[in-house]
């Protein structure tokens, strides 16, 4: 066994990467860390759910080891900087669900707006369009330029804010999205969309100061882990309606249970990740997996057979999705 496989792929890449190496796929061994130890200390590439966890005990009993897989991107339960150390690769396919994710959160903003109703004057509580809205993007993550298109064509003006991409980048122009500091951006939008990669250092970032600023009916799409807010202060602009209404796609354990700030606040929506959970974005995700996971193990053995050729229809006029 060259590949221990448990997250489970979409078939054809699958194949693809079995008639190349030596593959044994077992996603059972998501819930049996004793079988699936045992069997790490000969993989030299892994592909593993964002459930299983790799600690520096666990690389540390697998010397082969030389790439660690996850289909969904995120650091989750993976030790990175034991797997720096260690020399490992860490493969995660960032931007595969960055059209996934653009139409979820399209289709969250346009409900929000419409299913949550402003006051108009004299009793009057009416809906808004898109189209006359000011669209707050908050990290530039390959998810934010294609969003910024849907919005466009809509005929929405969009700004964003990324801590690590200075106002002067080049790539703010070839998005079509216009720099803006990020208190000026909550200041002034109608709708916010959170796209932040988690970092530790983006812990609470989006706080009291900028949600007690921001404009008047405000909605905020979230697709980032809701860490990136201050608890205490999303409840606080929910509860008193300065923020009218938000939608996270995945929200902290806990967040929501009883006697915590969030708990019953009907302006807040929650699903259960499901912006990147498409057949086309898990599709994509896989063959730029495999295809980076086989790079990685180097020349494949001398005898291996393969004729299947890589779908080019999954990806599009823009290519492969990023690798992280």
């Amino acid at each position: 066994m060259e590949v221990l496989i448990v997250e489970p792929l979409e078939p054809r890449a699958l194949d693809w990467l079995g008639k190349r190496r030596a593959i044994h796929v077992d996603p059972s061994l998501a819930s049996d860390p004793r079988r699936f130890e045992a069997l790490l200390a000969n993989a030299r590439g892994i592909v593993v759910p964002p459930t299983m966890r790799l600690d520096a005990r666990m690389l540390l009993a697998a010397p082969a080891l030389r790439a660690v897989c996850r289909l969904e991107g995120g650091p989750g339960n993976i030790d990175l900087l034991a797997c720096e150390s260690a020399g490992i690769a860490v493969v995660q396919p960032a931007g595969a669900g960055a059209v996934a994710e653009a139409e979820f959160a399209t289709a969250a903003m346009l409900q929000l707006l419409r299913r949550v109703p402003v006051h108009e004057g004299e009793g009057v509580y009416v809906g808004r369009e898109l189209s006359a809205s000011t669209v707050g993007i908050v990290g530039m993550s390959p998810t934010a330029r294609l969003l910024a298109q849907l919005a466009g064509g809509f005929g929405a003006r969009v700004v964003g804010y990324d801590p690590a991409l200075h106002a002067s980048d080049s790539g703010w122009r070839q998005t079509g999205i216009r720099p803006v500091p990020l208190a000026e951006l909550f200041e002034s939008c109608d709708v916010v969309v959170v796209l932040l990669a988690y970092y530790s250092r983006y812990h609470g970032l989006l706080g009291e100061r900028l949600l007690e600023a921001c404009k008047a009916d405000q909605v905020l799409v979230c697709l980032s882990p809701s860490s990136v807010f201050d608890e205490e202060a999303l409840a606080a602009a929910l509860g008193s309606g300065r923020l009218a209404a938000a939608w996270f796609d995945r929200i902290e354990p806990g967040w929501l249970d009883p006697g915590r700030a969030l708990c019953g606040i009907d302006t807040l929506h929650v699903t259960p990740r499901l912006a990147p959970s498409t057949r086309e974005s898990r599709a994509r995700g896989a063959w730029a997996l495999v295809r980076r996971l086989d790079a990685l193990l180097g020349a494949p053995p001398a005898d291996a057979a393969f004729t299947e050729t890589v779908p080019s229809a999954l990806f599009g006029p823009g290519g492969d999705p990023e690798l992280a």
